[in-house]
C-alpha cells in the first residue's frame, strides 16, 4: 500500500495581493505543485479592516491553487508581517552550579529562558532567532555544547507581532476551512525559500 502523500501549503495574505503555494513532500525534500496569486481585499495600511474580505479572498487563491497543483488542501503555514511586527534584542542565563560539560538540554534551556520575557500589552512573541552564546563570560560561540563552563547565557534577537492582527487573520484563514499548523515571520519564510542552508552560513541575506 502506497503511503500517503504528505502536503505542505503556505499563505501570504498580504495588504496588496494574497498567495498561496502547494508542495508535496518527496524524499525528504519539497516538489511544487501549484500556486496562486489574488488582488487582496479587506486590508488598510497593512492591518486588517473588514475579515470577511480578507476570507474571500484567501478562499479565491485557495481554489486557484488547489486547481493548479490538483489537490486538496486542509491545512496551511501562514506568514506574517506588516507594520505591527516588532524586533528587539534579549537574553537568557543558566547557571549550571558547577563546571561541567555543556550538553543539549542546557542549550534547550537557555533558550526557553530567553523567550520568557514581558512583553507590551497586545504583543505576542512570533520568532526567536539565536545570536550567539556567551560561556563563562567569553562571547561569540555559535554552538558550546561539548565546551566546558559553570555559566551559560544566549543573545537573541526576538520578533513580536499583535495578538489582535494574529488573531484577525488566524479567524481569516479558519473560516475559509483552512487549519493554520504553524504561524511565522514572512522575511523568515522568504529566506528559507531563496536562500540554502550554505549560504545562510556565510552571511547571505534576503532584503525586502
Amino acid at each position: 500500500m502506497a503511503a500517503k502523500p504528505i502536503y505542505a501549503a503556505g499563505l501570504d495574505a498580504g495588504g496588496g495581493k494574497t498567495r498561496f503555494v502547494v508542495c508535496v513532500l518527496e524524499d525528504g525534500r519539497l516538489r511544487f505543485l501549484g500556486s496562486s496569486a489574488v488582488w487582496s481585499e479587506g486590508w488598510s495600511k497593512g492591518r486588517i479592516a473588514d475579515q470577511r474580505a480578507v476570507t474571500g479572498s484567501i478562499l479565491e487563491a485557495l481554489g486557484q491553487a488547489e486547481a493548479a497543483a490538483g489537490v486538496t488542501v486542509e491545512s496551511v503555514v501562514v506568514g506574517l508581517g506588516g507594520p505591527t511586527i516588532r524586533g528587539s534584542n534579549g537574553r537568557g542565563v543558566l547557571e549550571l552550579g558547577y563546571v561541567r560539560e555543556i550538553e543539549q538540554r542546557d542549550i534547550n534551556r537557555v533558550v526557553d529562558r530567553s523567550s520568557r520575557v514581558q512583553l507590551q500589552e497586545d504583543r505576542m512573541l512570533l520568532q526567536l532567532f539565536p545570536q550567539d552564546f556567551v560561556v563563562d563570560d567569553h562571547p561569540g560561540h555559535r554552538d558550546p555544547r561539548k565546551m566546558l563552563a559553570a555559566r551559560l547565557e544566549i543573545n537573541v534577537h526576538l520578533v513580536t507581532a499583535s495578538v489582535q492582527e494574529h488573531n484577525a487573520l488566524l479567524g481569516a484563514v479558519n473560516q475559509a476551512h483552512l487549519a493554520v499548523e504553524e504561524t511565522i515571520f514572512e522575511a523568515l519564510g522568504a529566506c528559507y525559500a531563496a536562500v540554502l542552508p550554505e549560504e545562510r552560513r556565510e552571511g547571505i541575506a534576503v532584503v525586502d
